[in-house]
């Protein structure tokens, strides 16, 4: 394992420094990921977020997973009900259908949407759908459940013929996690799918199970140079989550790969000028 020291050039320092001197940007194709769906405009982890994001164009989807009492993995990021939901308590306390009687979309000013989204229906709705969209999963940890939920998303993912894509390029599922331990548990339970180590700060070693490293948008204002070390060691980048007008301009600039934003509609419009390859244009 290699620690991510700095290069003695950095050529993406370079480029954004002679961007931003020129009026110019150098950019390269990155894939717009909607984080917790549009959830700048709809309440986050609901299918109607999930809905708008692919309808504005995204070209990936995020979620994060936790377990129910009952082992079904449903989308919600927080440990407790009380931010998202009607509800109250931990989401590991209640069984799926406990929690498909909760709201889970008044709590942001919108129209109540009752019942929690599971993983498996929102695999099922990018199934359903005409145009290839890459599904990006984050596993939360610290839970009471420790591997079973890297062990119940593996067996999710072979149901829907996800778990052994041939290439990064044509995997539809990407696993995430801030714990190296449960990209280790995807890596030997489903080696061929694609991983990201999530980070705030530089990782102190680059673990092999590592396919793709994850900053978030902090870390590359203060280091720049952080996408070109990565690219040196044969990892792309998602930096995560990135809402600014600049910060957006500042990844593609550098070569971020995937870019995650609240609101992929507003992220396309900047980056998909005329003739511009940085980001694919909706089918």
């Amino acid at each position: 394992m290699s620690a991510l020291t700095p290069l003695a050039v950095s050529p993406a320092a370079d480029r954004l420094a002679t961007a931003r001197s020129t009026g110019t940007i150098d950019r390269v194709h990155l894939e717009v990921v909607a984080h917790r769906g549009a959830s700048a405009h709809r309440a986050e982890h609901t299918l109607a977020a999930y809905e708008l994001a692919i309808a504005d164009g995204a070209d990936g989807l995020e979620c994060d997973v936790r377990l129910t009492k009952d082992g079904h993995l449903v989308c919600v990021h927080d440990r407790l009900l009380d931010r998202t939901s009607d509800g109250t308590g931990p989401v590991s306390a209640r069984t799926l259908d406990e929690l498909a009687e909760l709201d889970f979309a008044s709590w942001s000013g919108a129209e109540p949407e009752i019942g929690v989204l599971s993983l498996d229906a929102l695999l099922a709705l990018l199934a359903d759908h005409d145009r290839p969209v890459r599904l990006f999963v984050e596993t939360k940890h610290p839970i009471r459940y420790g591997g079973q939920v890297e062990r119940e998303l593996v067996r999710l993912l072979g149901r829907y013929g996800k778990a052994s894509p041939l290439s990064l390029d044509t995997a539809g599922v990407v696993v995430m996690s801030f714990s190296s331990a449960a990209m280790r548990r995807v890596k030997r339970l489903a080696p061929a799918v694609p991983t990201v180590l999530l980070t705030a700060g530089p990782p102190r070693k680059l673990p092999p199970w590592a396919d793709i490293l994850g900053p978030g948008i902090r870390k590359l204002r203060a280091d720049p140079g952080f996408v070109a070390r990565a690219a040196a060691r044969g990892r792309p980048t998602y930096c995560w989550t990135v809402n600014e007008p600049e910060d957006v301009r500042l990844c593609a600039e550098l070569g971020v790969r995937y870019l995650a934003t609240d609101s992929p509609s507003t992220t396309r419009s900047l980056l998909a000028g005329p003739g511009s390859t940085t980001v694919a244009k909706p089918k």
